[in-house]
């Protein structure tokens, strides 16, 4: 199948999307079975004690606690906006933050950011003209606290559309805002599967969308093959992820490859199609890859293939380098569940 496709099914019985492009699972997402806090969920909490050493403070949400990497100017039974910014493992604190963002599929307001900002992604000066035009007239009136930016998939959609965003956003900030008052509450709901799907994958814009598909599609023995551990790469080799309570191991082979240049064709297939894995299978945090054997003077060509395969990706990363025992390491937010635990 040729081109960008977006897939929306059910997986065991709960909401799905996947992204397709050129006939490869290019993004999966998901809905979780449990009522857990979703990423991007807005709560009004009760700042608790503070962790000393941490850097951070637990606050107080309705029937939990999340964790907010701040103290300063954060007093014990303070009222807080706060943001969830990740998936919680069992048993921890929901990870959250003060810096919110009210975020739809073409406008992003965000609060104690002023400003309007048009996407670098949109090239077309009389496009931008437009943009910044519907910008201004949208947020003329609003106090200097909120700032606006609007995303790449403006380019193409329609001016009244863009505008309707807009103030969808700027109206739920405003209202979020003022409530401050009151016990622990959740504000907004996280986005679930499908929406965020219909948000994100908005640019490019799809060459179709398909309502079930997932089996006609072959979708359920890509799922499939993503909770094993082995994935096959282009010739003969093959990378296995395997993740631990600590670190996410990587061990990159050339299987029956024999040939001199066989451990740089495996790593360098291993490194383009890494940033993809870890997005399927929800994988992050710290990450040490064992990469095949190859000489050292090859390691800045992998650099590069590294650094041009994380570029584009939307969870932060950070590409740590090389070890003395000659790993690899690198840092990627967990930004969603993993996989596994969704479909255990």
């Amino acid at each position: 199948m040729k081109g960008r496709v977006v897939l929306l099914d059910n997986v065991q019985g709960r909401p799905a999307a996947a992204l397709l492009v050129d006939g490869q699972l290019q993004d999966l997402l998901i809905d979780p079975e449990t009522d857990m806090a979703l990423p991007g969920a807005i709560y009004r909490a009760v700042a608790d004690r503070p962790m000393k050493g941490q850097g951070g403070v637990f606050v107080k949400l309705p029937g939990g606690s999340g964790f907010l990497r701040q103290t300063a100017g954060v007093a014990p039974g303070a009222r807080l906006l706060v943001q969830v910014t990740g998936p919680s493992e069992a048993g921890k604190a929901v990870p959250v933050t003060t810096r919110l963002l009210f975020k739809s599929r073409y406008a992003i307001v965000t609060p104690d950011a002023p400003g309007c900002n048009i996407s670098r992604r949109i090239k077309d000066e009389a496009v931008r003209a437009v943009l910044a035009a519907l910008a201004t007239d949208a947020m003329s009136d609003v106090d200097g606290s909120l700032g606006l930016i609007l995303r790449s998939a403006c380019e193409g959609a329609s001016p009244e559309a863009v505008a309707e965003d807009i103030t969808a956003m700027r109206t739920l900030a405003e209202a979020v805002l003022a409530d401050l008052s009151g016990g622990p509450e959740l504000l907004v709901e996280g986005v679930l599967a499908q929406e965020t799907a219909w948000r994100d994958w908005a640019d490019p814009a799809p060459d179709e969308v398909i309502e079930g598909g997932f089996a006609d599609h072959g979708v359920l023995e890509m799922i499939e093959a993503l909770v094993t551990p082995r994935v096959d790469l282009p010739g003969a080799g093959h990378m296995m992820l395997e993740p631990t309570r600590a670190v996410l191991a990587v061990d990159v082979n050339t299987g029956s490859d024999t040939s001199p240049a066989a451990g740089l064709k495996a790593n360098i297939a291993a490194a383009r199609d890494l940033p993809r894995q870890l997005r399927l299978r929800g994988l992050g945090g710290q990450i040490v890859i064992d990469f095949a054997p190859m000489p050292k003077r090859d390691r800045a060509v992998l650099d590069q293939v590294l650094r041009a395969a994380f570029k584009g990706e939307a969870a932060e990363s950070s590409l740590v380098g090389w070890t003395t025992l000659g790993l690899y390491e690198l840092v990627r937010k967990r930004d969603r569940l993993a996989l596994a635990e969704v479909l255990t």
